[in-house]
């Protein structure tokens, strides 16, 4: 039996699947496993082409008839906020984010059972455990934070910290080069203050404070509604077959 090492990628393809953004399309995905000592430096390289990160693995699309999925990221030193965007901003500057640990609370999961039961009923994620929940989170050989959010406090000011409630949480991985948002959820009632908005503008001045470059979306899926709203982040960069393209209209 020949044995790999574990800092030589190996990398697999899935079986076609049906496509959870475009109908009556089939998926296949190329993936490999974030392990051993150069996980680092190799998940910074695979998201720069296109690949992005789930648990201890990376991936991207490699569908035969179908290049709709492009890997998207906001090149953040020249992004401004629309006027739309601004009246977010102000709607939730009551909210205050906290970086913590990877590491999955009780209070977390019931935050995220209540949001994926009301955005994602039908979809897989509905189906995850709190067991689920942990190796999301916590499953990952590279830098990955956390934000939560709660409301300001009288002694915010002091402390840096929110009170009350958890509102939202942002799972994100930190490059050298940028943020990378693995996945965000929130209250499901307060859905008029527009929080995924609010949250990505919050992840793009991170990055602007941090002196990232980028701020990178995920895919960006041509036709598919659900992913729309990450055009609107512009000017941005997506990933095709002649390399990074930005787009700023």
């Amino acid at each position: 039996m020949t044995a790999h090492s574990l800092d030589t990628p190996q990398f697999y393809l899935t079986a076609p699947a049906p496509c959870p953004y475009l109908e009556g399309q089939l998926e296949r995905k190329v993936f490999t496993h974030l392990v051993g000592e150069r996980a680092k430096a190799l998940h910074e390289d695979l998201t720069h082409g296109g690949f992005r990160r789930s648990q201890n693995i990376t991936y991207r699309p490699a569908c035969e008839a179908c290049k709709a999925c492009m890997a998207t990221r906001v090149l953040v030193d020249r992004f401004r906020p629309t006027k739309s965007m601004r009246r977010v901003l102000k709607t939730n500057s009551d909210l205050i984010g906290v970086e913590v640990p990877n590491t999955p609370t009780s209070e977390q999961y019931s935050l995220f059972r209540r949001y994926v039961e009301s955005r994602h009923d039908e979809g897989g994620m509905n189906k995850m455990t709190v067991l689920d929940y942990a190796m999301m989170v916590e499953d990952s050989h590279i830098d990955t934070r956390m934000l939560e959010f709660r409301k300001r406090g009288p002694d915010t000011f002091i402390s840096g910290r929110g009170e009350g409630e958890l509102i939202a949480v942002v799972l994100f991985d930190r490059m050298s080069t940028g943020l990378s948002m693995v996945y965000s959820f929130f209250d499901p009632d307060m859905d008029k203050r527009s929080i995924g908005t609010f949250l990505i503008l919050d992840h793009i001045e991170r990055c602007r404070k941090l002196s990232l470059p980028h701020c990178h979306l995920g895919y960006w899926v041509e036709g598919s509604q659900k992913m729309e709203y990450k055009a609107r982040f512009k000017p941005q960069e997506r990933l095709n077959i002649g390399g990074w393209v930005e787009v700023d209209t």
